[in-house]
């Protein structure tokens, strides 16, 4: 290091970690004047940092760092090297211990001082035993499995991992665990020296020399040349020229034989892949299979050829690829196939525009001999086709049709813009002079004519492109020239005036006058131009206003586009405006029916394109009403505001009717418009009530419900139509008719819903009943008169209903099913009897449910009252089965009976039944065989019920049983303490015997002194008893305790069990209390608690209440326990509770 000297100085002690490794700074010669090498660093780690120390000019530390935490047993590890960073080259040190490696920046300031920055950090998954640099951006680093790995320092990519355990690595564990001297080293530095191999790995030049148990061994990266002739050697081409590729752009890692500037690299790289290429195309011939079908060569060379020329291209050899590779490949007609289609993605993203005369000719034939025409086009339209014969290209795109192409050979090979339009007018135009509908090639043909046309005058290139900038304002004017030409080329007598024009205007009007407007709009500035703009028009007016072969929809076409070039500001267009006057006269005549919409729908695209200012406005009006053009006269009134007048346009317009109720509520609604105008136009829509009704009733309910709810009345008697007034009403008040109004907001008087109801009574009778259930504002009186007016005998029966008089709708409903009962008995057998029976069955269903729904709120004569006259009523046809002329149905009258029955047994008691029936005349005189089988039927349900009732009295006792056996198991069970002690004194309850004192143990399990729970006030005295609480349990939540205790006792409930235990010393024999107590059987407080947390638990009625009940009925006379004689005031049975609930499921049994 260039230092003599005796003295030292103490830099660490060994006690905080022996140092391992020491690295100094060597410099190359041609770096020995860098001023970092005068100040001699050495770079030192141990076990726990790494010291940077100049020696130079005076002994000093730069820097310390610690490791922080790391594998004890992993090796530290130090590595200098010169590297650049931002064009200065300074040195950098690289230090690991583990899986990290921090890289240091160390360099010298301006002052002299040396700064350290830390760059970034590289993490591994993997633990290092020795970093070695190859050059400034390669590093080596070997890992604890003996692994190499190449990383690239900048982008920290792993380049290549070797496996070197054949070498058989030489390790210094016996010098660092010091085994020739007894091993005194430290546990650390023995443990750290199982991996050291320090003096085993080596650097110099570029090269890593490893030392083995047998041999050295020496690794160096390969020069770039030496890379790619290793694939070269292993037949990978492809990836060779890949590799080969990225040396030339830069992008390779680790490069190592790369000298001089970048342009001098690209070509020694270029040079090698040339080369690369023609073994590549030899190899490609070489290996294609001689035999087998087409498909496998054309597959294996479209794997090949595409290679070639990607490389070829990107190294701009285009001279190469078009002469020695295109020779070479065209010996084998499939390769030239191949190479000839692999150009075509080159050619449509112009990547590849210019190819010698031969290929571009043999590209144009390949594809023209496999019919892709398609294909041949777009690859023309994108190439420099000045090399090929521009005569005979034309003709192949005129045969094959083309016409993109032919026009792209006629502008860029001949600078020729007239010559392609003369083509494809020669082809259109005789069919439309003729009148006769084109052919979808025609078609076709006319539509790239007008786009060729706008392109053109626009100064673009058709298809792509632009033209050359100082040949825009010849083509245009050339353009403009020829196709205001009075007679074509090669006319013929008998062709027309402007013959381009009028074609252009047949095939398509509005699309040729919009390419017109978007020329038009370039043309402002341009004195000459806007000549040639008045003369075009001249022309189209001409052509279509002295002419009768074009239809309204075109000549409109070309008045809206006059008209929107006359509103322009800057407009310079002069149009005589009785030209406008024709054509309003021609649009609007009355004569002529046909094309009635077209006509109206051009006129107002005019008018809105601002041809408006071209006619007198009154003349227009008349002549659109006399015509029937409705929109227009809508549009000519919205300009006047006469918004009143606009319903009118919308009534008398059979398409559009319907939309007048949104026309009104917006004029209505919608701000802006002034209270008079509000006004006319309500007042409009009054005159035109009865129309607006009969066209939409919901919306003209919506109408008036929506903007004059106060007005409804008006508006009714404005409806002298009744159908009208019914359908007006009944989408106002019915909400089921789908407006959304509310109706409370309508503050109708009564008398609007009666009159509803009364033209409902009229017109749809069978809807009264589920109306009256909807509406509200109606007075029952006079809605009752109304149906007894309409003899709505079940409507008045379900409003007497609603008022109350429930015995007046009964004997309503009652007289109605008499009197069909009465046509049902008197009937013939050629009647209908099946619609007899239904309207019997209908009417009886429905007093059946009157009398169900009221007989909860009656007393019982009341309902014996309803019941016993609807039951007589079906009964009195089957008295007359004895007579002489006995009806027809007496199976079908006996089971309706029986309905009724059934019915008035839930309100009816079975005895009373069978006494009103055996009080009859007619069955008291021995005639019970006629109703034999209702009171069979009724026996059949007694029985039924019967059976059931024991049935769930069963289950019931069973369940009881069941609930007291596990009750008695829970409460005669012994209690088992937690401890022997007492939870308050902590004093066994053994060693105060010598007191009389009680042993209280709770079910939690908790066990006490009756003196220490006394003393803490854990006492309660209720009803001369004393109940105990368990201090610990009510202790952590006391407040809530005993609250609850409070609560319980007000109740009358017992209080939480408690179970007491005598002393264990014996009791004297004559004590009489002991002996009292023995004999008395009654429970004890923990049964108690125990009982009460089971009733807590199966929450609803008392289990002992019930059983108490049980017994009670057992013991008593009858034998049924639901006897109705027991019912009375002073017995309250908890059967008949309506909020009794029967728990047939047992809960789960609980363990305390």
């Amino acid at each position: 290091m260039g230092v003599r000297t005796c003295e030292s100085r103490c830099l660490f002690s060994g006690s905080k970690g022996e140092v391992c490794c020491i690295e100094p700074l060597h410099s190359k010669p041609e770096l020995k004047d860098h001023p970092i090498t005068q100040f001699s660093l050495l770079a030192m780690a141990s076990l726990t940092k790494i010291l940077v120390i100049g020696l130079k000019p005076s002994l000093k530390v730069w820097m310390t760092f610690p490791y922080g935490r790391m594998d004890p047993s992993s090796v530290p590890l130090l590595a200098w090297h010169f590297v650049a960073v931002h064009n200065y080259v300074n040195p950098m040190l690289a230090f690991c211990r583990g899986d990290v490696v921090h890289f240091l920046l160390v360099k010298r300031d301006e002052s002299g001082a040396i700064h350290v920055t830390k760059q970034k950090h590289l993490h591994l998954y993997y633990d290092l035993i020795n970093f070695t640099w190859i050059n400034s951006r390669t590093v080596v680093l070997l890992d604890s499995v003996e692994k190499l790995h190449v990383i690239d320092r900048q982008t920290q990519e792993e380049l290549e991992t070797v496996e070197i355990s054949e070498v058989q690595l030489v390790y210094n564990s016996s010098h660092f665990k010091s085994l020739a001297t007894g091993g005194n080293v430290s546990q650390a530095l023995a443990l750290v020296g199982e991996k050291a191999c320090y003096q085993s790995i080596s650097s110099y030049g570029g090269q890593i020399f490893y030392l083995g148990t047998k041999s050295v061994y020496v690794m160096m990266l390969r020069s770039w040349r030496e890379r790619v002739d290793h694939l070269l050697k292993q037949d990978c081409l492809t990836e060779a020229l890949a590799l080969a590729w990225s040396f030339h752009e830069g992008k390779a890692k680790a490069v190592v034989g790369l000298s001089g500037d970048a342009s001098k690299r690209k070509a020694v790289v270029a040079d090698r892949m040339v080369e690369i290429l023609f073994h590549y195309a030899d190899r490609a011939l070489k290996k294609c299979p001689d035999q087998g079908k087409i498909q496998v060569m054309e597959q294996h060379f479209q794997d090949m050829v595409p290679v070639i020329v990607d490389y070829c291209l990107l190294l701009e050899r285009k001279d190469l690829l078009f002469s020695q590779m295109y020779d070479k490949l065209s010996e084998n007609s499939v390769a030239k196939g191949v190479f000839l289609e692999c150009l075509e993605p080159y050619i449509l993203s112009d990547k590849l525009v210019g190819m010698t005369p031969q290929v571009m000719k043999d590209l144009i034939v390949h594809f023209q001999d496999k019919k892709l025409m398609e294909n041949v086009e777009a690859l023309i339209v994108h190439m420099d086709i000045t090399s090929l014969d521009i005569q005979q290209v034309v003709l192949m795109c005129w045969e094959n049709r083309l016409y993109d192409a032919m026009i792209y050979v006629y502008n860029r090979g001949m600078n020729e813009f007239i010559s392609p339009m003369e083509k494809l007018f020669r082809v259109i135009s005789p069919p439309l002079n003729a009148g006769r509908t084109l052919t979808d090639e025609q078609v076709v043909m006319g539509n790239k004519l007008l786009v060729y046309i706008s392109c053109c005058l626009a100064g673009r290139a058709y298809p792509l492109g632009d033209i050359p900038e100082d040949l825009v304002p010849l083509v245009k004017n050339q353009v403009f020239e020829f196709l205001i030409r009075l007679h074509s080329a090669e006319a013929s007598p008998e062709e027309e005036i402007y013959p381009y024009v009028r074609t252009l205007l047949h095939f398509d009007t509005r699309e040729f006058l919009n390419v017109l407007a978007l020329t038009f709009e370039d043309f402002k500035n341009d004195k000459q131009a806007v000549e040639y703009q008045q003369r075009i028009v001249d022309i189209l007016l001409k052509v279509m206003v002295e002419n009768s072969d074009f239809t309204p929809s075109q000549v409109g076409c070309l008045f809206t586009f006059l008209a929107r070039q006359l509103a322009k500001p800057d407009n310079t267009l002069f149009v005589n405006r009785t030209l406008f006057d024709q054509v309003l006269e021609f649009l609007c005549s009355p004569d002529d029916d046909s094309r009635h919409s077209e006509r109206q729908q051009v006129l107002l695209e005019l008018l809105q394109a601002g041809g408006i200012v071209q006619f007198e406005e009154s003349r227009l009006i008349r002549m659109a009403e006399k015509a029937e053009f409705y929109q227009i006269c809508e549009f000519m009134y919205e300009r006047e505001h006469q918004y009143d007048k606009i319903i009118d346009c919308y009534l008398r317009d059979p398409l559009r009717e319907e939309e007048v109720f949104n026309y009104i509520h917006n004029i209505l609604s919608i701000p802006g418009h002034s209270a008079e105008e509000k006004q006319s136009v309500w007042q409009k829509a009054m005159d035109h009530i009865e129309e607006l009704v009969s066209l939409k009733p919901c919306k003209a309910a919506e109408l008036v419900a929506t903007h004059f709810s106060e007005q409804i009345e008006i508006v009714i008697k404005k409806l002298q139509n009744q159908v009208l007034l019914f359908k007006f009403l009944r989408s106002l008040l019915d909400p089921r008719e789908g407006i959304h109004v509310n109706q409370e907001s309508l503050q109708m008087p009564p008398s609007v819903t009666e009159q509803f109801i009364e033209l409902l009574c009229q017109f749809d009778p069978n809807q009264v009943i589920e109306t009256l259930q909807i509406l509200e504002c109606y007075r029952l009186e006079e809605t009752i008169q109304i149906t007894q007016k309409y003899q709505l005998h079940e409507v008045t029966a379900y409003l007497l209903e609603k008022k109350g008089d429930i015995h007046g709708a009964f004997l309503i409903m009652l007289k109605r099913l008499q009197s069909k009962l009465q046509e049902i008995t008197h009937q013939d057998e050629k009647a209908k009897e099946d619609l007899s029976l239904k309207d019997v069955e209908d009417t009886m269903v429905e007093t059946i449910a009157l009398c169900q729904r009221n007989s909860h709120n009656l007393n019982q004569q009341q309902r014996e009252a309803l019941w016993f006259p609807l039951l007589e009523a079906m009964m009195a046809p089957q008295k007359l089965s004895g007579s002489a002329a006995p009806h027809l149905h007496p199976e079908a009258l006996r089971s309706l009976t029986m309905q009724v029955l059934n019915s008035m047994a839930a309100f009816i008691a079975l005895p009373s039944i069978l006494q009103r029936i055996l009080q009859d005349p007619v069955y008291g005189k021995g005639k019970l065989g006629e109703i034999q089988g209702l009171i069979l039927g009724m026996l059949d349900t007694f029985n039924y019920e019967q059976t059931l009732l024991e049935t769930t009295t069963s289950l019931l006792n069973q369940d009881l049983h069941w609930s007291l056996c596990n009750l008695r198991a829970s409460v005669t069970r012994g209690l088992n303490p937690k401890q022997d002690y007492c939870s308050i004194c902590l004093q066994q309850y053994k060693r105060r015997q010598e007191m009389a004192d009680e042993i209280i143990v709770f079910s939690c399990g908790h066990l006490y002194h009756s003196f220490c729970l006394q003393n803490k006030e854990c006492t309660i005295e209720t009803e001369g008893r004393t109940r105990w609480t368990c201090y610990k349990c009510s202790s952590s939540n006391k407040a809530g305790k005993l609250s609850e205790n409070s609560s319980e006792i007000k109740k009358g409930k017992t209080a939480p069990s408690q179970v007491k235990m005598s002393p264990p010393c014996p009791p004297s024999k004559g004590d009489p209390a002991v002996k009292k107590a023995a004999s008395e059987p009654v429970l004890d407080p923990q049964q108690i608690q125990a009982f009460d947390q089971l009733c807590r638990l199966y929450r609803g009625s008392s289990r002992l209440a019930l059983l108490t009940e049980l017994s009670q009925n057992r013991s008593s006379d009858s034998y049924r326990p639901f006897s109705g004689s027991q019912s009375g005031p002073a017995f309250n049975s908890i059967f008949q509770n309506e909020n009794f609930q029967l728990q047939l499921i047992p809960p789960p049994v609980t363990e305390d």
